[in-house]
């Protein structure tokens, strides 16, 4: 039975004001799975590890000290996913991963940003009147767009607006708290995959 979760994710800033925004954000996008964490008093924790190394090592040592609590690794995938998480992670990071570890690893595919740009109309309610959606493409699958085109694409919508352009640290922790997960998680198959993961966790294993 399952009594913690603990999600040791790839992110955040040695200023602490910033990661706690981001930190913040993360809970609020996940406020679905943490209020059904309260409502079966299963702890909930997240971690921010700032490197994607520091994120797998935390996750590493999580196994040896916190057996018995589901511990999660949520990285970005870098690269399109070909092949199941656990898999990916070790062709891509060498990680020591084995296929019982798979429903344990998660993906921000191909970036976290993916998760951002697959709720448009929020990006544009929170830029406002000058936001350019033109670079964003529609795409009903996020995770098809390329890495290396997402904050590029994600900085010429918004170098116009008084917000200034897009800048994970100081943006990205209050998008997360207004996007529209239903959106992101159809358009973001590794994300609903996350949340399906940890919702079937704490309803079989309680």
């Amino acid at each position: 039975m399952v009594k913690e979760i603990r999600i040791y994710c790839e992110g955040g800033s040695a200023k602490r004001d910033q990661s706690d925004l981001l930190k913040r954000g993360l809970n609020i996008f996940f406020q679905e799975l943490v209020g059904l964490a309260r409502a079966k008093n299963i702890r909930w924790r997240l971690t921010l590890c700032k490197s994607r190394n520091l994120a797998f090592e935390g996750f590493e040592t999580a196994m040896k000290s916190f057996p018995e609590a589901f511990n999660v690794l949520l990285v970005d995938s870098e690269a399109p996913v070909t092949s199941p998480a656990w898999q990916h992670l070790k062709q891509t990071d060498k990680w020591r991963l084995t296929q019982e570890q798979d429903s344990q690893c998660h993906l921000m595919a191909q970036a976290m940003e993916a998760w951002l740009i697959a709720d448009l109309e929020t990006l544009k309610k929170h830029y406002g009147q000058s936001f350019n959606a033109n670079p964003i493409p529609t795409a009903q699958n996020v995770e098809q767009i390329a890495k290396d085109r997402l904050a590029p694409m994600l900085n010429e919508a918004t170098r116009q607006t008084q917000k200034g352009k897009y800048d994970k640290i100081k943006h990205a922790g209050e998008i997360l708290q207004k996007l529209d997960v239903a959106k992101v998680r159809q358009a973001a198959p590794h994300c609903d995959r996350l949340f399906k993961t940890l919702a079937e966790k704490m309803d079989t294993d309680n």
